[in-house]
């Protein structure tokens, strides 16, 4: 425990899914969080059960999107920590659909969210660790950012660049003691997970019996990504940069 004792972290989505998980990990080993999302409700939750447990917690109400937004919260984040040592850029949505039957506006808002988000953020945030002599930036992208998947054009290809992007920012940034990974999930117990199976309009039972045929037999929990966070975010990966670190049950290894 207490592997971030010190640090500060700043953390998109974080209301939800893997980015709650994310949240709450990172408070209990020492770090102070900031909650950004467009779930108020869920964010000022999260808020509660980390100062709840001792922890030091804020939430703000974003658009990822915006630059102004992301202005925002990153000078809130050094208002009330000082500092960030740790961007999370977790933020993401998919629209499953061929490139024939997906609309402009759908195209438009999935690579908005799941990557240009990253450069307005980061963009924020990178003059404030450049100050204090270094952190850690990890982005969200995904397995289908590495293998393609059926109807799901827009997601594929925003992850796509979300890995690349991650390269290059690693390369640019390594210098001056900034390291930028990415974590690529599987397909993981979340609302979004079950938001797809809709979408789809499949059962969710059956969608998700569908998504744990890989060598481990299941989905992810959020849990189990966030600790892939923990790692890229700590010390312990301190010579890890540039990397797209694979969590997704043995599902790019292979059909079983």
């Amino acid at each position: 425990m207490n592997a971030l004792s010190g640090k500060v972290a700043l953390i998109t989505g974080g209301a939800a899914g893997i980015g709650r998980a994310t949240v709450l990990l990172l408070a209990r080993e020492g770090a102070a969080v900031a909650i950004a999302d467009m779930n108020v409700g869920a964010g000022h939750s999260v808020v509660t059960e980390i100062i709840q447990a001792g922890g030091r917690a804020i939430f703000e109400p974003v658009d990822v999107t915006r630059v102004a937004d992301c202005k925002r919260v990153a000078q809130r984040t050094i208002g009330e920590f000082g500092r960030v040592d740790i961007l999370f850029n977790n933020a993401g949505i998919i629209r499953r659909a061929t490139v024939l039957d997906l609309g402009e506006e759908d195209w438009d808002r999935v690579m908005g969210v799941n990557v240009k988000a990253i450069y307005l953020l980061s963009r924020e945030v990178i003059p404030l660790m450049l100050k204090q002599g270094g952190g850690s930036i990890i982005n969200t992208a995904s397995a289908w950012g590495l293998s393609g998947g059926a109807k799901a054009a827009a997601y594929c290809a925003s992850k796509g660049a979300v890995v690349l992007l991650t390269k290059a920012m690693a390369v640019d940034h390594g210098p001056q003691n900034i390291r930028v990974n990415c974590i690529c999930p599987g397909d993981t117990d979340t609302g979004m997970l079950r938001n797809e199976a809709d979408q789809l309009g499949e059962a969710a039972d059956h969608f998700l019996s569908d998504a744990a045929k890989r060598p481990l037999g299941r989905v992810g929990l959020p849990e189990e990504i966030a600790q892939a966070v923990l790692y890229l975010a700590s010390d312990a990966s301190s010579f890890v940069t540039g990397t797209a670190l694979v969590i997704d049950g043995g599902g790019l290894a292979g059909s079983v």
